[in-house]
């Protein structure tokens, strides 16, 4: 991994404690939502370690009972260590308002990605 890799993946767990933080203590107050989008506590095992991750994510698309996320590591090339964790193991757990909930994840096809995409950009 290059320094700017490690930097890069450095300054992501910073920024996501300090959002994690600032929810919990204003008890989702404040953090709930980013760039205009809700913002949920994605909960998936290491798929090397075993052990319980935790991420904060924005969601562009929320369909009935679907949250849509968008596996990007702010632009970088790698897949984001969330995905490939929950494409290892894809039972997850989500807390968007204050609300834990147990789902299965999945990748979208073609033909979702296609109707999704333009949600996702607006």
């Amino acid at each position: 991994m290059s320094l700017r890799e490690s930097l890069v993946d450095a300054g992501f767990k910073s920024l996501n404690r300090l959002h994690r933080t600032v929810l919990h203590v204003t008890g989702g107050r404040a953090g709930g939502t980013a760039m205009e989008m809700p913002v949920v506590e994605l909960h998936t095992t290491g798929r090397r370690s075993g052990m319980p991750r935790t991420t904060m994510l924005t969601v562009p698309v929320v369909e009935g009972g679907q949250v849509v996320l968008v596996a990007s590591k702010g632009g970088d090339d790698r897949a984001p260590d969330w995905y490939l964790n929950l494409l290892a193991s894809p039972g997850i757990e989500v807390t968007m308002a204050g609300r834990r909930r147990t789902m299965r994840a999945r990748c979208a096809s073609a033909e979702e990605k296609a109707l999704l995409w333009p949600q996702v950009v607006a």
